[in-house]
């Protein structure tokens, strides 16, 4: 009879493999990306501008997936100006009901990653996003393990979503790459859902690199892998309307 211990053994080599097979089918862009746990720290990087719209739809995505409602969105005064306010329209179009969503700007870096630990604190919320163009000053190992830390007490969902930053170390339990891939039309020439090309670029505990095309199911709230061409459907607004001041604190709808 075989020993308890090394039956234990044989039965973790057995399900590294399961595990190392279901990773290379990952990375040849076959299967669904894993979903985002909720009570961690996720980092979601659109590495240019022109990427902004899908890394905020890969963010709602992640959130609707994980039921992770309500949401807190958190934006600096850059942010609104760059990239134009959030697309109300396009929000709903991804499921979204507008009552779970408060959107709230502030000043600058320094103020948005006080107010992200202050929302990771909050069990009454499902997740909060974080959007931040460009460098994110004070974004360091110990700012990030402070809004780990702080989703791990409460169970929120903590996204940081980074537009145009390089990538620094920091203690996020997965970081992701994402850019806006062409759509299937549907009947009549219409616009298809939105599309992503992702990247996993670092996940704790596990391997990364893995990367995947897909598309975003309204109806299973689910992404779904797909060979896919034809237009995107936009999450920001005109960048003419982020002229006018922002208000502090405002609801999307």
């Amino acid at each position: 009879m075989e020993e308890p211990f090394a039956l234990i053994d044989r039965l973790r080599r057995a399900a590294a493999l399961v595990e190392q097979a279901r990773d290379g089918e990952e990375g040849n862009g076959k299967g669904a990306p894993p979903r985002l746990a909720r009570a961690q720290l996720h980092e979601v990087h659109a590495l240019s501008q022109e990427s902004a719209a899908s890394g905020a739809g890969f963010a709602i995505g992640c959130v609707l997936a994980g039921a992770a409602r309500p949401i807190l969105w958190l934006r600096t005064e850059a942010a609104e100006r760059q990239g134009g306010r959030l697309h109300g329209p396009g929000l709903i179009a991804m499921g979204l009901d507008p009552a779970e969503l408060v959107v709230v700007v502030v000043a600058d870096d320094a103020a948005l990653l006080r107010a992200a630990a202050d929302g990771a604190r909050c069990p009454g919320l499902g997740s909060v996003i974080a959007e931040g163009w460009g460098a994110m000053r004070g974004l360091d190992l110990t700012a990030s393990r402070r809004l780990m830390l702080a989703a791990e007490a409460s169970g929120v969902m903590m996204i940081l979503l980074r537009v145009g930053g390089q990538v620094v170390p920091s203690a996020a339990a997965t970081r992701w790459s994402v850019a806006p891939a062409p759509s299937r039309a549907l009947a009549a020439d219409a616009p298809g859902a939105p599309a992503y090309d992702l990247e996993l670029l670092r996940r704790r505990g596990g391997p990364a690199g893995a990367r995947w095309r897909v598309e975003w199911n309204r109806d299973t709230q689910s992404f779904d892998p797909a060979p896919l061409s034809g237009p995107r459907l936009p999450l920001v607004a005109d960048r003419a309307v982020a002229g006018t001041p922002p208000a502090p604190v405002r609801g999307a709808g």
